[in-house]
């Protein structure tokens, strides 16, 4: 079919640079976007008398009957079209004739592909939003339901001290704040609206760009049309979002997954969220976990990706810039899928209480305790940390824990031990005293549960 921009040539493209060159395999996922882009540049012509009203009025109503067919399935995006924006024209003169061909005064492919991927990935930050926020309400509700759940808490893999569950899955809930904070930001700052900037510098038009905005729900027009066609620094930004976002699942995945195994048996997946193998009749894998883990690579080469083909382009726009599609969506795909995976894997997890406290015991997560109670007893701290060390090998050699010595045990190491170890050093009394501000006590995590709960009933994307 004729091009847009054929008017210049006199010869036809050759099918492979057309196919090469053509976008509508991947920006058809534009349609809704580059309607409601031009509904609101049309509506704007008309408002300046660029456009009358009766034209105004033909305009409309074909890009409403286009988006009805789009959607009912009447009408279909095919590769005739170079790209989503040949495709809603080429229909609109279709159906409404030379009224529909005014639709394009002052404005450029260049600021119209600039303004879909902008409102795309407005919807894509609300979509992702929603699916975080998601996730973290069935993360507090497993932390209001484990706040005397014992673990060990770890360091460099190795069991450190108690803490609870709660305390645990707190840390994630945090990231997944962060990642959801880190979202409003990049929306915020991103939302200027490039339409009206033209090819590159403007128009001769008498354009009402602030008029074009608010229609189209951003705080204003952007003020530089230079940098609004060939500005992708708010994609970067949500792909870094997106990868962090990543990060974090595949740290929770990379701990359930050790946590699902035999050895430590913390906690099992449910079948809906495992499989097993072809061979090997015992195996119930973690499939899900592991592939959320895998796919974190995908979404981190998204952004390598569109970081490397922007390093290098001059101003303004280029056709590199067409490269900002195919990946980022993918990105977008996979970590939307990815949370609501997660989510209903965590949701429907069984976790064993019994067996992460005889973790945390039989650990020694409790040796710090024991000589913070000889420091109690007027033993120098130092004094006490070599008495507690040569407990733990004597205890490594009778495979026994702490708590499984007798008084006399205790008394061979320091005559400052009593009655009182026993209590000094239950999971309990660890747990319990360490009340500070962001600690595992369980009243410091209630508190902690209840701050993050009047957050999430709060917290909203759209907020200023």
């Amino acid at each position: 079919m004729a091009q847009l921009w054929g008017g210049r040539f006199t010869r036809q493209t050759d099918q492979l640079v057309y196919d090469f060159n053509a976008s509508i395999r991947f920006d058809q996922r534009f349609y809704k976007q580059d309607i409601e882009g031009s509904r609101a540049h049309a509506k704007m012509l008309e408002k300046q008398g660029i456009l009358t009203q009766e034209e105004g009025r033909q305009i409309q109503e074909g890009l409403d009957s286009i988006l009805r067919d789009v959607e009912e399935g009447k009408l279909k995006i095919t590769s005739e079209y170079e790209d989503i924006h040949s495709f809603v024209e080429a229909n609109l003169i279709r159906r409404i004739g030379d009224a529909g061909k005014k639709l394009h005064t002052g404005r450029s492919r260049n600021d119209q592909v600039a303004l879909d991927m902008k409102l795309y990935v407005r919807d894509e930050i609300a979509a992702v939003d929603e699916e975080l926020k998601s996730l973290l309400t069935t993360l507090l509700t497993l932390m209001k339901e484990n706040l005397h759940t014992f673990m060990p808490g770890f360091t460099h893999l190795q069991k450190a001290q108690p803490v609870t569950l709660a305390h645990h899955l707190g840390a994630y809930f945090e990231m997944f704040k962060r990642d959801r904070q880190r979202l409003k930001d990049i929306r915020k700052r991103m939302n200027l609206c490039p339409l009206g900037s033209g090819a590159l510098a403007g128009t001769t038009y008498p354009l009402d760009r602030e008029y074009t905005a608010c229609l189209l729900g951003f705080d204003g027009p952007t003020l530089n049309s230079m940098d609004s066609v060939s500005d992708r620094d708010y994609l970067i930004e949500f792909l870094s979002a997106l990868a962090m976002i990543m990060m974090h699942l595949s740290r929770f995945c990379e701990e359930i997954i050790t946590w699902n195994t035999n050895e430590y048996h913390f906690v099992e997946i449910d079948d809906a969220y495992s499989t097993g193998s072809s061979i090997m009749p015992q195996k119930k894998n973690p499939d899900i976990a592991e592939l959320v883990r895998g796919k974190t690579g995908r979404v981190y080469g998204a952004l390598m990706q569109m970081l490397t083909t922007m390093k290098g382009l001059p101003l303004a726009y280029n056709k590199d810039m067409q490269e900002d599609k195919e990946l980022a969506f993918d990105a977008m795909d996979t970590t939307k899928g990815c949370i609501a995976l997660f989510e209903g894997m965590l949701r429907t997890m069984k976790f064993h209480p019994d067996v992460m406290a005889g973790s945390a015991v039989h650990g020694f997560t409790n040796a710090t305790d024991a000589a913070d109670y000889l420091v109690g007893k007027g033993v120098p701290f130092r004094d006490a940390h070599g008495i507690i060390g040569r407990m733990v090998l004597y205890c490594l050699d009778k495979n026994c824990a702490l708590d499984d010595l007798s008084l006399d045990e205790f008394r061979k190491f320091s005559p400052a031990f009593d009655e009182g170890i026993y209590d000094a050093i239950s999971l309990k009394t660890c747990v319990d005293r360490r009340l500070t501000i962001g600690a595992p006590g369980p009243e410091a995590m209630r508190r902690a549960c209840d701050a993050e709960q009047e957050w999430l009933e709060t917290f909203n994307i759209l907020d200023k």
